[in-house]
């Protein structure tokens, strides 16, 4: 069961930060107080929204990674009661999720924290050192590019590029 409230502000102004950009790229982010359990703490998508219980939201970030699945899930299930991402899609998300990072100028250690699939620092050094996990399909989705193709297409993977794209697919 869960209960909502539409656009309630939280009390987190990290939380309120990623939830205002979220929101801000089409993806709905409803404050909700969840009881049955959650793959994240604190965190649920349903039916293309984010729902986000402050009170048990262990980590900020992971809202930008829920959104990432949001992003690159195919428009026609985006809107799925519950959405299963592949492992393709899953490493896109990562992509993706870094693109809003930078594009927010927050410290990746946000969304890639020591708990995030056992890995975070491993994930923010592969990036650091341009290692782009998960870009091949945002190229695919039309989203991204990696520098060294950039020569060939206008868009280099940036987080604008990504969320320029990103905004193309959600808000049609």
């Amino acid at each position: 069961m869960t209960s909502m409230a539409t656009a309630s502000p939280f009390a987190n102004p990290p939380t309120q930060r990623l939830a205002d950009f979220v929101r801000g790229i089409g993806i709905a982010v409803r404050a909700a107080t969840l009881t049955a359990p959650t793959f994240l703490p604190g965190l649920d998508i349903r039916h293309g929204a984010i729902f986000v219980d402050e009170a048990r939201l262990t980590y900020p970030g992971d809202m930008l990674h829920e959104a990432g699945h949001i992003a690159v899930a195919d428009p026609a299930e985006r809107h799925a009661p519950t959405l299963s991402p592949s492992p393709g899609e899953e490493l896109t998300t990562i992509a993706w999720s870094n693109a809003a990072l930078r594009h927010l100028d927050i410290d990746p250690a946000i969304a890639f924290h020591g708990a995030f699939k056992g890995g975070g620092a491993a994930i923010i050094e592969n990036f650091t050192a341009g290692h782009y996990i998960g870009v091949p399909l945002l190229q695919a989705y039309g989203m991204s590019c990696e520098p060294h193709r950039a020569r060939k297409k206008p868009s280099p993977f940036s987080p604008h590029a990504a969320l320029d794209a990103l905004t193309q697919r959600i808000v049609p």
